[in-house]
């Protein structure tokens, strides 16, 4: 038994096992199941409404663009999944910009604001001449606006926070802030040294820090008798609050039911299948034993597809699906290559082996070229576009390497398990192609076989 037809066990006895592992890890609670779009798995459309009465003109869309990135990392910080934040009217002449955000699979609608979260308002406030006469004297009846002045400083000048420890173990919080955000602070610090820069999240204190020098950098630490979990906690609620423009409750709230998606996977699933028989029909018709050998690369290619979108995982929706589709296309494509070169080979007058051999390798430059510049188009489009668009393109993406994979790999370790440098007539017959009797007999003496590029 040669190598190639030990690997070929090894990779049926594989993709055995992976197609168990497809099905066995889709049961209800996993957190393998494949996850399903708002197109074929209803959910939950909620409209915010921008406050935008305090943010100029000029720096509308700056804002605005901010909100929409920092909510959808809020909901999708692996930026694979197909929740959907867009803006509507965004732009420096609408007076009611709104945030558009579609959660799929969420249909409880109190749970999607929940997802959503409140939408906290950072900013820092010095204390007032008022505040420290009420703390040295303990009045309690003095307002927040009273006890402390706006300083001109909000969570949208803040770059990052996160937790660190000094030289003696004790927690510790690093504020960085953007440029604009550390002149500011450079020049509160310089004019405020010794006082109290309040940070307020939602118009409560959450913490009291006093200023010890002018920081000019824009890097500050707040130190305090804290425990770890305090100064975790701390952290989040000024990356939580980082948030430039108040979104508040939702205006607008629609639940978009699964019947229809329903209906539309269970046809695109069948669509699907008929698709697939009907390519395996023409490549066992044309091909014959390579074409049986490509349908059986191409189960193992849907397979290793199937568990690479559950693991990841990929949120499927129907752009994301027809990239998958597209992908299969091209695994095709890279066996008819293959096949057609080798069938060329065979004419000069190879035997079956040597033309396995040189029809791989002449294949191969072609097939390089064409996935290459697939990959790069999905890398562009997962760059550059939407989360829909990255749905698409990330299915694409996946599926032309993992048909780079099987059409050379897989297809390749199964033709030569089955190779033979002599065969007989039978064997003429399967590794011959088309319709008619077997052409694996050599050229006719003084034909010419025109170049193929």
């Amino acid at each position: 038994m040669n190598r190639y037809r030990i690997w070929a066990i090894i990779l049926i006895l594989g993709a055995i096992i992976l197609g168990f592992l497809v099905k066995f890890t889709e049961k209800e609670g996993s957190r393998f199941n494949f996850k399903l779009g708002l197109d074929l798995n209803g959910g939950t459309e909620l409209v915010y409404k921008a406050d935008v009465s305090e943010i100029a003109p000029a720096d509308l869309d700056d804002r605005l663009n901010s909100l929409r990135i920092l909510i959808e990392k809020r909901i999708n910080p692996f930026g694979v999944g197909e929740q959907l934040v867009q803006l509507e009217g965004a732009s420096a002449f609408s007076e009611n910009p709104k945030l558009v955000v579609e959660l799929p699979g969420v249909t409880n609608t109190e749970e999607a604001i929940r997802i959503i979260g409140e939408t906290p308002i950072l900013d820092f406030r010095l204390l007032t001449k008022e505040g420290e006469l009420a703390m040295q004297t303990g009045t309690t009846t003095k307002g927040i606006d009273e006890l402390f002045g706006k300083a001109e400083l909000t969570g949208a000048y803040l770059e990052t926070s996160r937790l660190e420890f000094d030289q003696l173990g004790k927690p510790i919080v690093a504020l960085v802030f953007n440029d604009e955000g550390a002149t500011i602070f450079a020049r509160i610090t310089k004019e405020n040294t010794g006082k109290i820069l309040a940070i307020f999240l939602d118009n409560q204190v959450i913490s009291r820090p006093v200023i010890q020098s002018e920081i000019s950098d824009g890097q500050a630490i707040i130190t305090g008798d804290f425990s770890t979990t305090e100064a975790k906690e701390l952290v989040d609620n000024l990356k939580n609050g980082a948030l430039p423009i108040s979104i508040g409750e939702p205006v607008e709230t629609k639940t978009i039911g699964p019947y229809l998606g329903s209906v539309a996977l269970k046809s695109g699933v069948q669509a699907g299948m008929i698709g697939f028989a009907l390519i395996v029909l023409f490549l066992l018709l044309w091909y014959r034993l390579p074409g049986l050998i490509a349908g059986l690369a191409l189960v193992i290619y849907v397979i290793i597809s199937l568990l690479a979108f559950k693991f990841i995982p990929v949120t499927l929706t129907a752009a994301g699906i027809a990239g998958f589709i597209l992908s299969i296309g091209m695994a095709v494509d890279a066996n008819i290559l293959i096949f057609e070169r080798m069938k060329e080979e065979l004419r000069r007058g190879k035997n079956l082996h040597d033309a396995m051999h040189e029809g791989f390798s002449r294949a191969w430059l072609s097939i390089r070229d064409s996935n290459i510049s697939s990959i790069i188009t999905a890398i562009v489009l997962f760059w550059l576009g939407t989360s829909a668009v990255k749905g698409f393109a990330l299915t694409l993406g996946l599926g032309v390497l993992i048909s780079m994979f099987t059409a050379i790999t897989v297809s390749r370790t199964f033709l030569f398990a089955l190779s033979n440098k002599n065969p007989g007539k039978i064997g003429r017959f399967l590794f011959g192609s088309g319709i008619t009797r077997s052409n694996l007999a050599p050229m006719p003496a003084g034909r010419q076989v025109k170049p193929s590029f």
